[in-house]
């Protein structure tokens, strides 16, 4: 039976005839491996998800975590489902061989990985998590660090988290209070809350490494006097033997509408519940010098950006896929020249109106999951490349993707839920079926990993301008060559390539325009508007490559694909026109509003 949680064919097409993810095999890192060997890791994830993590999928979001004041209980499948997924050695999937990982490439991990998102986003956070935490210490932590903290990870015995926000400060990380006082055998003495900390509390392995921002007394202010710290719920003898329970306690539970299978928390550290060497305070090990904690903290956080993208898409894909399951077999209504009212009632897919919403949710989950391919095949080719200037290539072309990469599909994904619900009718806000819960986890994910707004200022105020738009001018020639192979081809291709080149101009000229102007304010007070139209110019950009990919094929697969190409042409790529219209005219509407006006 074909899969509703993500479809396979469409993988195997992203990810061999488009980007061509056989040819890594011919670099060092990943010689070892093969066509059969990605094959066979497809097979491997899309089984375990299917038969471990979706059965228990709708019982992890009616019966989420409780805490007693003493412990956490969680229902018993998630324990199975992650012993299942490290059972098979997946938690390093893509790291290097040397730590126990499979040396796969970032391109064949994420469309793995994306099989659990459809499956069973809450349990599968876990595992996200831990995967970007060890990542993290395996860059920048001593080989200390990594025996002690990354291998257990890797071995599936400890999970990790990022604790990043805290109450007072929300995003705003310069604002964070954590303090870290030096000790004399070289750790750290942490006091402190933090909040919305996924995974932060739980028994379902023996520990829990959270990774946490801190500031050291006499650092320099804001963010440049942020550090980082490994501090686990159980301190780590030398021999690798659970010592004492560290000063880190659960002071609560948040419950959030999606993701409630995962323990979302508030951590307290160093409130004296417990002492560790007879003294209250968290034990922490710094990671890397101090006061470049925020630069470490990136590594984690860029990656759980892309890894917060997938995860929309995986839910917007599964959405789409059951959505159009239901729309085949659910009868209703007749054919609009159809007069007799004696005649069959018709399969809803006939109607043109469902046809639409099935073809907006195409396009949404499709692109979006070439666009997460694409950025993490570039993740392959910059950690693979040996020419520096290439590799700065691939960095300026990852670094003002990403914050794409992870809204665009959180908006877009989102969008698709609330269309798979539209085509269910009435039974779609029923907890019967699927959709429901789809969109409330996928919900959480505009605000994962920063929000819109924090995501259009990053792109506005600084990918598009650094290094004097070198980022944007990467961009820009990735695009002009896939105009002219647009062009090239003929027929629609060439026609799409003609508006998505003068579409792209039209961006390029604008942004040039917001920032001469000599109105920074204005400019960047519509940011999240200038984000949104670039991420639709962009995922023209990207329907246009697997367009082209698809064009000499054969068949309903790639109909589709070029169907789906087109609509995303004549429905989606025209909302950038009055966005830009917009931006250009520096509109301060929101910018002159008074808090007495509302």
């Amino acid at each position: 039976m074909r899969s509703t949680l993500i479809s396979r064919r469409d993988l195997d097409f992203l990810l061999y005839e488009w980007l061509r993810v056989e040819e890594l095999t011919s670099l060092p890192r990943f010689e070892e491996h093969s066509r059969e060997t990605f094959d066979g890791f497809l097979d491997l994830c899309e089984d375990l998800a299917t038969r471990h993590f979706a059965p228990h999928n709708k019982r992890n979001d009616s019966n989420e975590p409780t805490f007693d004041g003493e412990r956490v209980t969680i229902i018993p499948e998630v324990k199975a489902a992650i012993e299942a997924f490290t059972k098979a050695n997946l938690l390093g999937a893509g790291m290097d061989e040397e730590i126990g990982g499979l040396q796969l490439p970032s391109a064949v991990e994420a469309a793995g990985f994306s099989w659990f998102q459809a499956a069973n986003v809450g349990t599968a956070a876990y595992l996200f998590l831990t995967v970007g935490n060890a990542n993290l210490l395996a860059e920048h932590g001593t080989a200390e660090q990594i025996d002690r903290f990354v291998r257990p990870m890797v071995e599936g015995r400890f999970t990790g988290t990022m604790c990043l926000s805290e109450p007072q400060a929300g995003s705003s990380l310069a604002d964070i209070v954590t303090r870290a006082e030096p000790q004399s055998d070289g750790t750290y003495r942490l006091t402190g809350s933090k909040m919305w900390i996924s995974g932060g509390d739980h028994e379902l392995t023996e520990n829990i490494v959270h990774l946490v921002l801190a500031k050291i007394p006499g650092g320099p202010a804001g963010v440049k006097g942020i550090s980082l710290f490994v501090v686990p719920k159980f301190l780590v003898d030398a021999d690798g033997s659970l010592g004492a329970r560290n000063d880190v306690v659960l002071a609560g539970l948040n419950h959030k509408m999606g993701y409630r299978g995962t323990t979302n928390t508030v951590l307290n550290f160093g409130e004296g519940a417990f002492t560790p060497d007879g003294a209250a305070g968290a034990v922490g090990y710094l990671v890397g010098e101090p006061h470049r904690g925020l630069s470490y903290m990136f590594h984690m956080m860029n990656e759980a950006r892309l890894g917060v993208g997938l995860g929309a898409t995986a839910l917007g894909y599964t959405g789409y896929l059951k959505s159009l399951d239901y729309a085949r077999e659910r009868r209703q209504g007749r054919a609009a020249n159809a007069k007799d009212p004696a005649t069959q009632q018709i399969p809803i897919i006939e109607h043109a109106d469902v046809r639409c919403m099935l073809l907006a949710q195409k396009s949404y989950v499709e692109g979006a999951l070439g666009l997460l391919l694409y950025c993490n095949r570039l993740v392959d080719l910059r950690r693979t490349e040996t020419d520096a200037e290439v590799a700065r290539e691939h960095t300026l072309l990852l670094e003002i993707l990403t914050g794409v990469a992870k809204s665009w599909p959180s908006q877009w994904c989102l969008e698709a839920n609330n269309l798979a619900i539209q085509v269910h009718g009435g039974y779609g806000y029923t907890r019967e079926y699927d959709v429901e819960q789809h969109y409330r986890d996928n919900r959480l994910n505009p605000i994962h990993e920063g929000t819109h707004g924090v995501q259009g200022m990053d792109l506005l105020g600084r990918k598009v301008v650094q290094y004097d738009g070198a980022s944007l001018g990467v961009l820009s020639a990735r695009i002009a060559d896939t105009v002219v192979a647009a062009t090239g081809q003929g027929g629609d291709a060439a026609e799409f390539g003609a508006e998505l080149a003068a579409v792209w101009q039209r961006l390029v000229a604008v942004t040039g325009a917001m920032f001469g102007a000599g109105d920074p304010a204005a400019a960047m007070a519509n940011s999240s508007v200038y984000l949104e139209a670039f991420g639709h110019i962009v995922l023209a950009w990207i329907w246009l490559e697997q367009s082209l990919a698809a064009q000499s094929g054969d068949g309903d697969f790639y109909d589709g694909k070029r169907a789906a190409t087109r609509y995303f042409y004549r429905y989606e790529l025209p909302r950038t026109a009055p966005q830009l219209d917009l931006l250009e005219s520096l509109d301060r509407t929101t910018l002159e509003m008074r808090d007495s006006w509302f």
